[in-house]
């Protein structure tokens, strides 16, 4: 059967492949407008942040439908280590699935299996009817999401730092995704994530994945939120593979109060 079905955009994972640095923003607004604008902006990624926005599935649908129009690749953050949220994200058809509260390698082994299809894993096979492979009309699903999809695990606690060379080994894993406030406040220090004993965690996690040899063509690529203590300039320095800057509420939030202080301090 033929079809007009448009070529797919660069994945995420063929962009890391080749070196480049990538900067995102996490989203969670959940406004279709603010997502487009931000698209056409010119992030190379934008984290839909289904833990801590606004949305669920129907308006992250609504939110990808917008960055369709600036070809921007989407990572959907989901709200937890679970087989059903996954199923219902990746049927959506994000570029990747963002998976929090990583303390061990067995759960990193769970979010693996519930992105894979039979036998590899437990997905749901509906790919003939979702928007992920075009609703059908895309004969490549099947394939790019065994070697496209990027699959990122969040490393958010001091278990999960003590077990990072575990973690890291579990195959299928592309990406670690660090957590710096939660980090920090699991280790006690919710009101100082700058605290040193939190920076030392920081960079066991960056020394155990950048240190890593990569299999073949494939490696654990590092992910990072930048905080005011560790700005995303130092993380690419470090050479973090990908790395987050803003959130599009904090963004809006600072704009408008400079705004208003504009105003109320003219004489």
């Amino acid at each position: 059967m033929a079809t007009s079905v448009s070529p797919p955009i660069p994945s995420l994972k063929s962009r890391l492949r080749k070196g480049d640095c990538l900067y995102g923003l996490f989203f969670d607004s959940f406004s279709p407008t603010i997502a487009q604008i931000s698209g056409h902006a010119g992030y190379d990624f934008i984290v839909i942040d289904m833990e801590h926005g606004f949305g669920g599935i129907s308006e992250a649908l609504s939110c990808l439908n917008a960055l369709a129009a600036s070809q921007t690749p989407a990572i959907l953050r989901l709200p937890e280590c679970s087989a059903m949220w996954a199923k219902k994200a990746l049927d959506l058809g994000p570029q990747g699935l963002m998976f929090p509260m990583i303390h061990t390698p067995e759960l990193a082994k769970e979010a693996v299996s519930y992105c894979r299809y039979p036998q590899a894993g437990i997905r749901g096979v509906a790919h003939p009817i979702t928007r992920a492979s075009k609703y059908g009309l895309d004969p490549t699903y099947l394939d790019w999401c065994e070697e496209e999809l990027l699959i990122m695990c969040q490393v958010e606690s001091e278990e999960a730092v003590h077990k990072i060379q575990e973690i890291t080994a579990v195959d299928g894993l592309d990406c670690i995704m660090l957590g710096p406030t939660d980090l920090s406040a699991n280790m006690g220090y919710i009101r100082d994530p700058g605290n040193e004993n939190a920076v030392k965690m920081v960079q066991t996690v960056e020394n155990a994945v950048l240190g890593m040899k990569p299999k073949g063509d494939k490696r654990v690529y590092l992910a990072g939120f930048a905080m005011p203590h560790d700005e995303h300039s130092e993380l690419k320095k470090r050479g973090y593979h990908m790395v987050c800057g803003a959130v599009d509420i904090v963004l809006y939030r600072d704009a408008a109060v400079k705004d208003v202080l504009k105003f109320k301090t003219t004489v």
